[in-house]
């Protein structure tokens, strides 16, 4: 996903708790943007992934449960790092190969977070043009 700081929407930091599906694994984060900053990339892998991400700083993420229980996905340049629960097998977060002090939380791990209800509050999704990244120039 390429990083869209610049263009986020003026909102209050907020700190957010996600987990996968089965509940191995279970992080804390801080949302500098709170949950208008989500976004969907449409690189070969996040097109099939499907999952739309929040925007995290990296130093803020904190692995509460399951370190271990994490299963490590990278390709290509390999500075994008994402990360599944290997018992469930759910996308829960990623390292943004764009800015890698920023990352993705899976919106639909947090706790409150809803891909379907998140338009009524914050517009739909946008898409990011991960096909085309910069660093592929």
């Amino acid at each position: 996903m390429t990083s869209s700081t610049a263009s986020q929407p003026t909102a209050n930091p907020i700190s957010c708790r996600a987990n996968c599906h089965c509940g191995a694994v279970s992080i804390t984060a801080e949302l500098p943007y709170g949950l208008g900053s989500t976004g969907r990339c449409n690189c070969s892998f996040c097109i099939r992934r499907g999952a739309a991400a929040v925007t995290a700083r990296t130093a803020s993420l904190t692995i509460l449960k399951g370190a271990e229980n994490l299963c490590l996905y990278t390709w290509g340049s390999h500075t994008a790092k994402h990360y599944f629960c290997k018992t469930c097998g759910i996308y829960v977060y990623h390292q943004r190969r764009s800015d890698p002090a920023e990352c993705g939380i899976n919106l639909g791990c947090i706790d409150g977070g809803n891909p379907r209800t998140h338009a009524e509050i914050y517009g739909e999704i946008p898409w990011h043009d991960g096909v085309n990244h910069p660093s592929d120039r």
